[in-house]
């Protein structure tokens, strides 16, 4: 037995071969788009104010930190730099959004699904809120807060807030009354009910919500960012496109990504096979 199957059987124990397939199937559209970024850098199929050499936005990175921890190691505050700190005020934000939305959203979608009537009346708001949640505040926000963290905050929690409302209370509405029913003829009480039925029975809907919130909540960020924010990825991206800095408008493309890409795999599909899955609630990839 050559090293090559040695480590080829060694990668399978690790990893189980479902998982290593699943994982290689999903790299191959991310290999094929890089060849196709590799290849256009050689033959200039496209002019690099288009599409910059990989190298070109590798150098991005350390161009903007180098500003940065210039003057003698003192942060400058000039709006091309600050890369880090860019980042770290699009996750603090986006952080921030969702401690405050997802818990309420949750909570007032479970106590409006938990009367029919209530949830019918409530239904048609958030179909209307969820139109018109986003990006399509933003105008507004900048005439209510200024240009600030406050305009950016309000457009992410109107997104969040909203579509996890929405999700769960259709998720609480759609559990069968006779769930509820079975728990009071036990002797339940109606924390009971909310906990051992409402809850898991509406979970695939909140999940489902909580994903699509941070989804659409990062789009709007960056969106916020670009016309109303004063820091973040969006407000870097807005300034180096005005100033024809391709290549940092594509890093701030890519971080945007793999932020949201790392968020995804690693918190909410474990939550969603810890959860859902695991009471078969959902169907589970071979």
């Amino acid at each position: 037995m050559n090293a090559v199957q040695s480590l080829s059987i060694a990668v399978q124990k690790r990893f189980g071969r479902q998982r290593l397939r699943r994982i290689m199937l999903g790299t191959i559209p991310f290999v094929v788009l890089l060849s196709l970024w590799r290849m256009n850098t050689v033959n200039e199929w496209l002019p690099p104010v288009y599409i910059p050499p990989m190298a070109t936005i590798l150098e991005a990175i350390s161009i903007l930190q180098d500003e940065c921890t210039g003057l003698g190691g003192v942060l400058s505050m000039s709006p091309g730099c600050l890369f880090t700190n860019h980042v770290l005020s699009s996750l603090g934000r986006v952080g921030m959004a969702l401690i405050l939305g997802l818990p309420f959203g949750i909570a007032f979608g479970v106590l409006a699904g938990m009367n029919r009537r209530v949830s019918n009346a409530l239904e048609p708001i958030g179909v209307f809120a969820n139109a018109i949640s986003g990006i399509a505040w933003v105008p507004l926000a900048i005439v209510w807060f200024g240009i600030g963290a406050m305009t950016t905050l309000f457009i992410l929690l109107n997104t969040i807030f909203w579509l996890v409302f929405f999700n769960t209370l259709l998720g609480v509405r759609s559990v069968p009354r006779v769930l509820e029913n079975s728990v009071l003829t036990l002797g339940g009480s109606r924390w009971n009910i909310i906990t051992q039925v409402y809850l898991p029975g509406a979970l695939p809907s909140i999940v489902t919500g909580i994903r699509m919130s941070m989804g659409f909540g990062w789009r709007a960020l960056i969106a916020a960012e670009m016309i109303g924010g004063d820091s973040g990825l969006g407000f870097m991206i807005f300034v180096s496109a005005s100033e024809y800095k391709i290549e940092e408008v594509f890093l701030g493309v890519l971080v945007i990504a793999i932020i949201w890409m790392f968020t995804d795999r690693s918190l909410l599909v474990p939550i969603e096979k810890w959860t859902i899955q695991r009471w078969g609630l959902v169907w589970r990839p071979s």
